[in-house]
């Protein structure tokens, strides 16, 4: 007897169907759809994590966020995605709808620096902490150890002493960092040494907060346990040739181009109690103020890690639950060139996400992003990010990228043309007289490792739009020109 074939009889009156349509499918619990057992077929997509779309190939619903893919699912060995398309394709509406599922599930998200700003809307939405800074809109004072000193009374000695120590380090580094934008190149091993003794010298005679104004003073009245550090013997023009640069440099970070962004108490303080998490928005200093931009950025890296730190300070003394942290770095690429000292602070946060709690989220347009640094060694560095993320999650990119990618994740000749073709711009629609929707928009593939990757598109709620337009300054004009025909 004559059997069918995959598509039916041929021949006359056979019926043969020429295009065999993909059956629709749906998800559901063994409860739900226990009376199709054992005809119904498994999903190759995961159900951990935030609901973000779904996926292109199957319909399948499609979950993903770095942090419960790490935590809960054990799918990837770092807490951590790497985010890289064209821009205007959705990368950042994407990290936003993770910030939103994650803060659903008890995450606390941290935007320390938002450079465009392109979460402010959203943290404010849900109720968070927005903190504004840059010339005239807020101060940042970093000799201030922030909730660092109110957890340290809480705790035990050891563990208050282990607490001030790491402030105390932190606001070494940054006082040296912020030298060392200014000076363009790195601090001397020497001046390292006194601005150690006199911060040590200003927590002593100090009983409140000090300033940076505060620092100077101590360093220009010189006392006895600063002049020790600088070999000047009694000798006060030593002692003066020793610490005039630096001091000349601190002056510079106070009047010079940094403006008096540090040269006051911190205008708002962050606050970890708040669920809605904190968005730092850094958009009022402009781009042409590099060395400002560079030392807020640094600036409110510090000042939110040390939050992180006390808040796992009391979860390690059992006087607070232990809570997860969500870091997002958008526009990467303008982090890593803006000064000198941003590269190892991102370098150093990819290496210890782990160990302090923190997912994290770094977003950027291309690999060539990471490879654009005009110092070799920080070449290698911004390579090291996308080798260590956990996930990368690409976007359209241009054919260019693809040699690169496959460096870091390897990718079959598929993958990489559907990523090239989500990478064309979109076509003029003469009838509406605008342009239609580009092909890549909302639409990214996850890759872990070699593993083969998932193709899926962002869908948002209607909620989600209203903080999800990063064109304000575009789709609310007033007037609209359409382009000249000549």
């Amino acid at each position: 007897m004559r059997k069918p074939g995959y598509r039916g009889f041929g021949g006359r009156g056979g019926g043969r169907a020429s295009f065999v349509e993909t059956p629709p499918e749906w998800r559901g619990t063994t409860v739900q759809v226990c009376g199709l057992w054992p005809f119904g077929a498994g999903s190759g997509t995961p159900m951990v994590g935030v609901p973000l779309g779904r996926e292109l190939t199957t319909g399948a619903a499609m979950c993903c966020d770095p942090i419960s893919w790490f935590q809960r699912g054990n799918l990837i060995h770092n807490p951590s995605v790497l985010v890289l398309g064209k821009p205007g394709l959705g990368k950042s509406t994407l990290i936003r709808r993770m910030v939103v599922g994650l803060t659903g599930y008890g995450v606390f998200p941290m935007v320390l620096g938002d450079l465009k700003p392109d979460y402010v809307d959203l943290i404010r939405t849900m109720g968070g902490q927005v903190i504004k800074l840059g010339r005239g809109l807020g101060s940042l004072n970093v000799l201030d150890p922030g909730a660092t000193a109110s957890v340290a009374a809480r705790l035990p000695e050891r563990a208050r002493t282990k607490l001030a120590a790491e402030a105390h380090g932190r606001r070494l580094n940054m006082v040296a960092a912020l030298v060392t934008i200014l000076r363009g190149g790195p601090i001397a091993d020497t001046e390292r040494t006194i601005l150690n003794a006199a911060l040590r010298v200003l927590d002593e005679r100090h009983p409140g907060v000090p300033v940076l104004p505060d620092l100077i003073k101590v360093i220009d009245e010189g006392p006895e346990r600063l002049r020790a550090v600088t070999l000047s013997r009694g000798n006060e023009d030593r002692y003066r040739t020793a610490v005039d640069p630096l001091h000349a440099s601190l002056l510079g970070i106070l009047d010079g181009p940094m403006g008096e962004t540090f040269a006051h108490q911190t205008t708002t303080a962050i606050e970890l109690d708040n669920p809605g998490g904190v968005c730092i928005d850094i958009s009022g200093i402009d781009d042409a103020d590099a060395e400002l931009q560079a030392a807020v950025l640094l600036a409110c890296w510090s000042d939110g890690f040390g939050a992180v730190e006390a808040a796992h300070a009391l979860a390690d003394e059992g006087m607070a639950p232990q809570r997860h942290f969500f870091v997002v770095l958008d526009e990467l690429w303008r982090v890593l060139r803006s000064g000198r000292g941003l590269v190892d602070r991102v370098d150093a946060l990819t290496r210890l996400n782990r160990q302090r709690g923190l997912g994290q989220a770094m977003i950027t347009h291309t690999m060539a992003d990471m490879l654009a640094l005009a110092d070799p060694a920080d070449q290698l560095k911004a390579k090291g990010f996308a080798e260590r993320a956990g996930m990368v999650i690409c976007g359209g990119l241009p054919q260019a990228e693809m040699s690169m990618m496959n460096e870091v994740v390897r990718m079959s000749s598929a993958e990489q043309r559907m990523i090239v073709d989500w990478s064309t711009p979109a076509s003029w629609d003469p009838t509406l007289n605008q342009d239609n929707e580009p092909p890549g928009r909302g639409k990214f593939l996850v890759k872990v490792g070699g593993r083969p990757g998932i193709p899926f598109k962002v869908e948002l709620t209607s909620v989600e739009t209203s903080v999800n337009d990063t064109n304000k300054r575009w789709s609310h004009s007033t007037t609209r020109t359409s382009p000249s025909t000549t």
